[in-house]
């Protein structure tokens, strides 16, 4: 079987508790989970004018990348960083569980 390849890397991040920044509040840790090579798609996207006359852009993007055991199961734990972007994981499927490749599809949430 021929690998997929890919033109960037998805750096993934899992969620390691809360740590207290300088003015005594508390904020998500984020730390390496793993990097993983493949294709980012933009698979749908709108911009609206939206609440207080700003502009507010949501996303759903897909990644697509050769098959690797990902253990975290708990997508709710894990976001994702490629190009300079941040997403949040919604959802990692390995399809028909034929351990070929992955499909992680991501929302947009910003630089």
């Amino acid at each position: 079987m021929s690998s997929i390849g890919g033109n960037c890397d998805l750096r993934l991040l899992k969620k390691t508790g809360d740590v207290v920044n300088s003015i005594g509040e508390k904020v998500e840790k984020w730390d390496n989970y793993m990097t993983i090579r493949g294709y980012l798609d933009l698979s749908s996207g709108s911009s609206f004018r939206e609440t207080y006359n700003s502009k507010v852009q949501e996303s759903s993007h897909i990644f697509i990348c050769d098959y690797v055991e990902i253990t975290e199961k708990k997508v709710k734990n894990l976001k994702a960083e490629c190009n300079g972007k941040e997403f949040d994981v919604l959802l990692i499927d390995n399809p028909m569980e034929l351990n070929q490749h992955l499909e992680i599809f991501l929302k947009y949430i910003g630089d």
